[in-house]
């Protein structure tokens, strides 16, 4: 078959594994990725991401990671929340987990469909892929948007007129020559919701993220001691943060998520802060097996868990905190010494 209607047949295939939309673009489609990924870069935006510099030549040009590739397959997949995110904050005694980590690990589910996807169009057309998301160099948004699934929002993350903004993304990079889409076209208009909702004030500008200062970043890619002049802004968020997603307009054309391995976990909603500080590391790899939580390790798990116990007024976790003054980690130990004052200034 002809080019369109192997694209057209891929997508039918797509939708048939769950994806809620594919779009086609080149590997060179992105030239302005360059520039603006260096600048990210020399601002030292990135934080200890050092990962994002050593292969920031691959992560800057899709034709560099793979010359062979002819063409970038990109898939969305929705996993659109039951619940309010921003109800979660309210709940000061609890720990407020992003969305995305409250189900499955989205890597293997995403994965296991790019690969049934690209062994389908490889049995139909021939040729090579290679299949990415979110663990290689490879600038997921911007290809999105270069493949027509929506644009880059101002809190940077992608945002689709169809799909609201929760979603995840997937690339197949393929030997075969596929018609390409137009980009999406920006549709965020004068509306500043997702940046001033941000607590921390990461983003130095509209379309820009300022990495050292966002509280996913801070929870899940920092090592040892956040600032302490961050920590009260970090509230009861212990792994992520949703507000600049989950405020923004266009959600109200989000999409439910196909995928029940995303839903909600009932342990990880609004789990308890006491509970979760006496995790030692057994516990704490047998409670988040499968679960995106797990990499940072028990650690950093626990330092976040001790700054929202901080943050939480609540007398009744001093006991929890106290328990970790003596620590074998410098951060989690830090942590502890930092709840213990800050409940102690409040009940004064």
């Amino acid at each position: 078959m002809d080019g369109a209607a192997l694209k057209a047949a891929l997508g039918r295939r797509a939708r048939a594994e769950g994806f809620a939309a594919m779009g086609v673009t080149r590997p060179d489609a992105i030239p302005e990725a360059r520039a603006r990924l260096r600048a990210f870069l020399a601002a030292g935006r990135h934080g200890q991401m050092g990962w994002m510099a050593q292969r920031s030549d691959w992560r800057a040009d899709p034709a560099a990671l793979w010359p062979d590739a002819r063409s970038v397959v990109m898939l969305a997949e929705p996993y659109t929340p039951e619940l309010d995110p921003l109800e979660l904050l309210e709940r000061r005694e609890a720990g407020a987990i992003s969305v995305y980590a409250m189900g499955r690990d989205y890597h293997d589910l995403v994965k296991k469909r790019l690969k049934r996807l690209g062994r389908w169009l490889i049995a139909e057309a021939g040729g090579e892929i290679k299949v990415f998301v979110d663990t290689a160099p490879v600038m997921e948004k911007p290809l999105a948007a270069a493949a027509g699934l929506g644009w880059q929002g101002k809190h940077t993350n992608l945002l689709s007129r169809d799909l609201g903004n929760w979603f995840f993304l997937g690339a197949i990079f393929t030997t075969l020559d596929l018609p390409a889409d137009q980009p999406g076209a920006e549709h965020c208009g004068s509306c500043t919701a997702c940046l001033d909702i941000c607590p921390t004030r990461a983003f130095p500008a509209p379309f820009e993220l300022d990495a050292r200062r966002c509280i996913s970043y801070l929870t899940i890619e920092h090592r040892g001691a956040v600032d302490p002049e961050l920590r009260p802004m970090m509230g009861n968020r212990i792994y992520g943060c949703d507000d600049c997603l989950a405020i923004c307009p266009w959600n109200k054309f989000a999409r439910a998520g196909a995928e029940a391995r995303y839903a909600a976990r009932p342990d990880l909603v609004a789990p308890d802060l006491a509970e979760l500080a006496a995790l030692d590391d057994a516990a704490f790899r047998a409670r988040f097996s499968g679960s995106p939580i797990k990499r940072i390790g028990r650690d950093r798990f626990v330092r976040n868990v001790l700054y929202a116990i901080g943050n939480s007024g609540s007398a009744r976790l001093a006991g929890a905190a106290r328990a970790l003054l003596d620590d074998p980690d410098p951060a989690v130990a830090d942590a502890a010494r930092w709840a213990l004052d800050r409940l102690g200034r409040r009940e004064s």
